[in-house]
């Protein structure tokens, strides 16, 4: 496992399935993470456990669909570390399940501000600071295999989801210079509340996995593995690139 030790760690999205399992690891790994989430409650039992193992966590809570909570969390996390040496864009959110002519502009724009605009802006402005600092860093945005291939229910959110992709390789090829390394994780069915809708009915989950080599659903530690490979020191050549994991369905 790698050394993230004197390294600062934002993970949004981190109070539960996938964001908390890669805060876990990151403290395994001697980093000083940040979770973040919309619930204090969740974050605290997250930071609680990362301090039982004798790891550093902090939480702070935020809503990535409110510019002005986006900004409070940058304030609050470098009054807090001082730095961000990497950054996982992880939060999102999927309030419809069903067919794109049944999606109303609130729901749109609830995804998109979570999915896409908050994450976007978060990056960014962290992505300024590391180049203020002149210490280069990496981000890392969750997207799904769901942004790279239409998923019958999942319309806005994959829609959303490919917009991280390309937001990936723009930021990229803009921020390389800086020794910035920006890469994508698109996981698949992962075993995760999230996916519970999917998970849960049978039928919809035996079409689910019909088109996964592995046939059978990713668990979380996978997914956190993956994330702290790229963030490593061993993936030091690798920017820009979408890493997908999800048992061999796009083969």
């Amino acid at each position: 496992m790698s050394d993230f030790k004197g390294k600062s760690v934002l993970v949004t999205g981190g109070s539960r399935g996938i964001g908390r399992e890669i805060a876990i690891q990151f403290a395994r790994s001697s980093a000083r993470v940040i979770v973040s989430s919309r619930r204090i409650e969740s974050l605290n039992k997250v930071v609680d456990e990362i301090k039982g193992f004798g790891g550093d966590a902090i939480a702070i809570a935020a809503n990535m669909g409110r510019m002005e909570e986006v900004d409070d969390l940058i304030e609050r996390v470098y009054k807090e570390c001082q730095r961000v040496d990497v950054l996982i864009n992880n939060a999102a959110t999927n309030p419809i399940f069903g067919p794109i002519l049944n999606t109303e502009e609130k729901a749109w724009d609830k995804i998109m501000d979570v999915n896409l605009k908050g994450p976007f802006f978060l990056a960014v402005k962290i992505a300024q600071r590391m180049i203020d600092d002149n210490k280069g860093g990496s981000i890392i945005n969750i997207a799904s295999t769901a942004g790279l291939r239409a998923w019958p229910g999942l319309g806005v959110y994959g829609i959303s989801k490919g917009a991280v992709v390309q937001m990936t390789r723009q930021m990229a090829r803009e921020w390389a210079g800086a020794n910035i390394r920006v890469n994508c994780v698109a996981p698949g069915l992962i075993d995760t509340d999230f996916s519970r809708v999917l998970i849960d009915d049978e039928a919809l989950r035996s079409e689910a996995l019909k088109n996964v080599s592995m046939n059978r659903y990713g668990n979380v530690s996978e997914i956190a593995g993956l994330v702290l490979f790229l963030a490593s020191d061993k993936a030091s050549y690798i920017t820009g690139q979408i890493v997908v994991a999800d048992g061999g369905g796009l083969c």
